[in-house]
């Protein structure tokens, strides 16, 4: 028996998970000051709880997320209220929704399984996103290849669909990463969705058109492969690789901790069993240092876009200081106007700021290690929800939140394509 107290978010989707959450529940917290963060910190960190933040403490204010076991429920509310900190339930029992998930997923991959066509509106396992990339590069072969730029430590192919019109291997180009935290499946969901809409707007969509023209965009669905079965396969909430660690019985690294930027520093631990476990050293995970060595061996990547979900966000470096980038104004800016355009399709809201402002500290993030190298357009995406659904985010939300992501991601496209020289 295991709970969640979720202060903000939980709901919704799953594959096959073995591992099961009868009875858990989601708390929401708003904190206050500074002394409500360090009591949370304090009952997140006791051993006596095996409590894990899905979304930790930010600005003042903000909602605070907890996975709580339901063993722990009682005390973790008698804690809760001895410190003054109040909090709500605001999902009552997770399993229904990870077996709801379940029964969807399961139904999709059935019809599929018949010869229905891959659908975009639904999740899917690895094999099933990496035969639809095969798809794509097979239907549109002079416009779109497969490239493998490496392995995962389970020794899973890293797949990158490669969308170029030009002949020249080094053209200035576009960097699409999602996945890279496996339990954050829209990201995955928009990252294949996004694929898709380029090799159907091409040409008929002057905008996109116009990109590709001069510039190549590398797309990466699934940065995490590993982490991203495991959710299917064995705990639908696992964040991080798989990689072993010498020493401790944890496994794995927070991959967006792993990157060569302001590593091992603030917003990271130096904690094997920690969520945010940054690795023995910078690029110790296989998938973070493919990504860097294929980016690096280019040479002349222009944009760097990370999807990541929950909280309806659009952030720009740093997230390792609070100290502004020498290019905030422009990017925030840019930033400001994606947003706008994400916002004209639905009315979703995103929040827009340099990561350690809006979200928390972070040090070894992609878009920093992005940035530090000169790519000076380097963003990330907190897809939604703010909380409602969270890393269970219905399937039924995919396709629009896909859409209204595109519209922003074109925008920041556009204005990389214009400022090339």
């Amino acid at each position: 028996m295991r709970w969640i107290l979720f202060f903000g978010a939980l709901i919704g989707p799953s594959i096959c998970c073995q591992e099961k959450f009868f009875g858990d529940q989601v708390f929401r917290i708003n904190v206050r000051n500074e002394d409500e963060i360090h009591k949370l910190i304090q009952l997140v960190n006791s051993d006596n709880f095996t409590l894990n933040f899905w979304k930790p403490p930010s600005t003042f204010g903000c909602p605070v997320d907890i996975q709580v076991p339901s063993f722990s429920l009682q005390p973790v509310k008698s804690f809760l209220k001895s410190q003054g900190l109040e909090y709500s339930v605001t999902t009552e029992d997770l399993q229904s929704l990870l077996d709801d998930e379940d029964e969807e997923t399961q139904h999709n991959e059935g019809r599929e399984r018949s010869g229905d066509p891959f659908n975009y509106g639904a999740y899917h396992s690895l094999e099933a996103i990496y035969l639809e990339m095969d798809s794509m590069a097979a239907d549109f072969p002079d416009f779109v290849s497969q490239v493998k730029i490496g392995h995962s430590f389970e020794n899973r192919p890293l797949y990158v669909l490669k969308f170029s019109t030009g002949t020249g291997e080094r053209r200035p180009a576009i960097w699409v990463n999602a996945g890279i935290h496996s339990r954050e499946w829209i990201s995955q969901a928009t990252g294949i969705w996004m694929a898709r809409k380029i090799v159907s707007d091409y040409r008929k969509d002057p905008a996109i058109t116009s990109i590709l023209e001069i510039m190549d965009i590398f797309l990466l669905p699934v940065a995490n492969p590993d982490g991203y079965v495991y959710t299917q396969t064995k705990n639908r909430f696992w964040r991080k690789t798989r990689s072993r660690n010498p020493g401790s019985k944890c496994i794995g690294v927070d991959p967006n901790r792993n990157w060569n930027s302001s590593f091992a520093g603030e917003g990271a631990s130096d904690n094997p069993c920690s969520e945010v476990y940054h690795g023995p050293h910078a690029n110790s995970e296989v998938e973070v240092k493919s990504v860097v060595d294929f980016i690096q061996e280019h040479g002349n990547f222009k944009c760097f876009i990370d999807l990541h979900s929950y909280s309806q966000l659009l952030m720009y470096p740093y997230g390792y200081t609070v100290d502004k980038a020498p290019d905030a104004e422009e990017l925030d800016k840019v930033a400001g106007r994606a947003a706008k355009a994400l916002a004209s399709l639905l009315g979703t809201k995103y929040r827009v700021g340099p990561s350690s402002t809006i979200l928390y500290p972070v040090s070894g993030s992609s878009i920093d290690w992005a940035y530090d190298n000169g790519i000076k357009y380097a963003f990330t995406f907190e897809l939604r929800d703010t909380g409602r659904y969270g890393f269970l985010l219905p399937a039924n939300q995919i396709i629009s939140t896909a859409e209204e992501t595109w519209l922003s991601l074109k925008i920041i496209m556009e204005h990389v394509r214009h400022h090339l020289y």
